[in-house]
């Protein structure tokens, strides 16, 4: 099993970004389940990359030729991709995972978490997309995303496909409750 981890290339001003990053890689190797992510050893991606590297976690990295000398290929990890785009890298990420997670990160790391849930929205997956409110970080987007529903742009139901919480190993349990037992490893035949 393997979660991909949306969050920031900087490591933000707040010491407990950090903390968190790093709990959550050491949790995922923990149980034994691999990290994807951005391919990076900058920010919050180089936290959780160590993190799960030193507890003996497997690690698979996506980046893009084009951020390779802004966010540095992170050479300790397991294996690392290097794609041509940022559609490449979103696509390759999302088909070697079976859920994603999104820690804080700038819009970069919202467009990933925003396109993976919207995909399954659309029913292009069946992964379970969860959201680590490190601190309340999350917290206005949050009310903005229950305002969304309320103004009648999203239906509860989607909604709910968001998995919010604000402990990783209790947000952690919950992704894993919901990943099918035989979790498609793409989307639908012919998305890329």
């Amino acid at each position: 099993m393997r979660i991909c981890v949306y969050l920031g290339s900087s490591p933000g001003r707040d010491p407990m970004y950090r903390e968190t990053a790093h709990e959550f890689g050491t949790l995922l190797a923990k149980r034994g389940i691999g990290l994807v992510y951005g391919g990076g050893e900058v920010g919050l991606m180089g936290v959780i990359a160590d993190a799960v590297c030193a507890a003996g976690g497997e690690v698979i990295g996506v980046i893009p030729e084009a951020l390779r000398a802004r966010e540095k290929d992170h050479q300790g990890i397991t294996e690392l991709h290097v794609v041509k785009s940022m559609h490449e890298r979103k696509a390759l990420m999302a088909k070697l995972s079976d859920g994603f997670v999104t820690l804080p990160g700038g819009i970069g790391t919202f467009e990933e978490m925003f396109e993976a849930w919207c995909w399954s929205q659309l029913g292009y997956h069946a992964k379970p997309v969860g959201l680590l409110n490190v601190g309340n970080f999350y917290e206005g987007l949050i009310q903005f995303i229950d305002k969304i529903v309320a103004e009648g742009f999203l239906q509860d139901r989607h909604r709910d496909m968001l998995i919010v919480d604000n402990k990783p190993e209790r947000l952690l349990d919950r992704i894993i409750e919901f990943i099918p037992p035989q979790t498609e490893h793409w989307l639908h035949e012919g998305e890329n």
